[in-house]
């Protein structure tokens, strides 16, 4: 039954990633990221990984999706009209990226278990409070504050992009 309930998942999971990234409207491709991250959540769990499983749910699903869905209403992207002309070099350098990820997976593929030269000190504490926190503020976190500040930056450029239509909108009407 669990296993089942691991490939259910698993395939929901998958199959909300494709919808998100095939998505034409963006407030959709939101939700099927929403229901992802609620996928993975149940994948944590079946883990045996609970807190991971509601930090999941909590962070992601939650906080920050409301986060993106917010910025999205705020732009107003599930409304614009993208041409042509607008994302042109965007297909080629998403075939680049494309490939790229198709060879890391490959390489992967064909190395096996030899990329992890290390054994696991203490499997059965992998996931809980104490171990995260431990490996996030002592080996990890560098990468965690430069993800801050890319959030922070984040907010800052949707500001900026909010005023900007807001003042073009007040120069048309005037």
């Amino acid at each position: 039954m669990e296993t089942f309930l691991f490939i259910t998942t698993a395939i929901v999971a998958v199959g909300a990633a494709l919808a998100m990234v095939l998505s034409s409207n963006a407030v959709h491709s939101a939700l099927f990221l929403i229901l992802n991250f609620c996928s993975v959540a149940i994948l944590y769990f079946l883990l045996r990984a609970p807190f991971l499983g509601a930090v999941q749910v909590t962070v992601y699903a939650g906080a920050i999706m409301v986060l993106f869905l917010f910025v999205i209403m705020l732009l107003g992207a599930e409304n614009a009209e993208l041409g042509e002309e607008k994302i042109g070099w965007q297909k080629p350098a998403g075939l680049v990226l494309g490939v790229a990820l198709l060879a890391e997976i490959g390489y992967v593929a064909y190395r096996g278990t030899k990329l992890i030269d290390a054994p696991v000190a203490d499997a059965t504490n992998i996931g809980a409070p104490t171990t995260i926190s431990a490996k996030l503020f002592s080996t990890y976190l560098l990468p965690f504050e430069v993800i801050s500040i890319l959030l922070l930056i984040a907010v800052v450029g949707t500001v900026v992009l909010t005023r900007r239509r807001v003042v073009a909108r007040e120069e048309r009407q005037s």
